[in-house]
């Protein structure tokens, strides 16, 4: 991904504003000045036209493309590995802190083994119309500052840790790609995250949101372009080499619930190659997402699952690529000019979260924040 070089701090200086002032016309704060000076943050186009605006210049002239250069080698080091867990693959990913002397790796967990964050308790016994009484122990106006976005991508979780830091807090509902976009279209949520891929034209989420949305109600945002296959188990013990496979009698799949775009994918090449689901066993045994799939792999519940290669190395597991799909988030567009969907959309094209993202594997995270509808 090529470099912004920006001349914001000299053109600045020239026209005699401080950053505070600059931030104050711009209507950001001096932190994010500073960060787009330092280059450790590109703005999206709305404030890159007021920056523009507000020092009387162009946009090319306070930004421009900087030639490719090759991307920073990572240092190696030597790490311990923290007994107690299987050793890593790979490509595997581990957190890293300094004990002593040593500097100990361990493997994160993928599954959530600690308590949820919580803001409420429910104080009813029943559920009348889908609502209820909560016991709130939070402050009023906590809530301000939070965006709730639905979906079934699990690289999220590294959008929301990025986007901590202009104060905004995601609140992350899981739901597969359809259940996402029927939440928004309810009005119950900020944002859906979706990978709905259309047979016909090959195209991702936009078809779709054809259907469900009005001309101008939805805008969607590229936050990733992932690589979609079949997870299979360690060393691929079944030899298990396309979808065809899965009709062997000798293979067990663990599926995605009915609306999910894994489901959809794999009815899709099913249909193609004339493969009954009825002779997949397994089809109808679901796990609610990429990482609960993945993890039916693991315990060895089933020999495989439809899956992103990011879930596929978060578990040591290995993966036959099907598909490159986009992984859209579908925002209404009365929303996009909360604060919250605004630092989301400028967290997007932060070199940091997308280099995190991409580590994970199988992420093209060079398109993220570009408005695609």
């Amino acid at each position: 991904m090529a470099d912004i070089e920006n001349q914001l701090g000299s053109l600045r200086q020239k026209r005699g504003l401080s950053a505070v002032q600059l931030a104050k016309n711009v209507g950001v704060s001096r932190q994010t000045i500073y960060a787009i000076e330092a280059g450790t943050y590109v703005p999206n186009t709305t404030i890159a036209l007021k920056l523009a605006r507000a020092l009387e210049a162009t946009v090319d002239e306070l930004f421009a493309l900087a030639a490719d250069a090759p991307a920073p080698e990572l240092r190696t080091e030597d790490a311990s590995l923290l007994p107690g867990s299987e050793p890593p693959q790979p490509g595997q990913a581990v957190q890293l802190c300094q004990v002593e002397k040593m500097l100990m790796a361990a493997v994160p967990s993928a599954l959530p083994w600690y308590f949820p964050a919580s803001d409420a308790i429910v104080s009813e016994a029943q559920v009348r119309a889908g609502k209820t009484k909560v016991q709130i122990f939070r402050s009023e106006g906590e809530f301000d500052k939070r965006i709730l976005v639905a979906g079934c991508d699990p690289g999220i979780s590294i959008l929301a840790r990025h986007v901590q830091t202009a104060g905004i807090e995601l609140v992350l509902a899981h739901r597969n790609s359809s259940q996402a976009l029927s939440l928004l279209k309810d009005g119950c949520v900020h944002i859906a995250g979706t990978h709905l891929r259309d047979d016909a034209s090959g195209e991702s989420n936009i078809p779709e949101l054809a259907k469900r949305f009005g001309k101008n109600d939805v805008a969607a945002i590229t936050f990733a372009v992932w690589e979609e296959g079949i997870v299979t188990a360690r060393n691929n013990p079944r030899s298990i080499g396309g979808i065809e496979d899965l009709a062997r009698p000798d293979v067990t799949i663990v599926n995605r619930e009915k609306g999910a775009g894994s489901r959809k994918l794999l009815d899709s090449h099913l249909q193609r190659l004339h493969i009954d689901a009825k002779d997949v066993q397994g089809y109808e045994r679901t796990a609610p997402g990429h990482l609960p799939a993945a993890w039916r792999v693991l315990s060895g519940d089933a020999d495989c699952c439809i899956a992103t290669r990011a879930a596929a190395r978060i578990f040591g597991l290995g993966f036959i690529p099907l598909v490159s799909e986009r992984y859209d988030l579908a925002i209404r567009r009365a929303h996009l000019d909360l604060p919250g969907v605004q630092a989301l959309l400028d967290t997007l094209s932060r070199s940091n979260f997308r280099r995190e993202l991409e580590s994970l594997g199988g992420y093209d995270a060079s398109g993220a924040g570009r408005r695609m509808l």
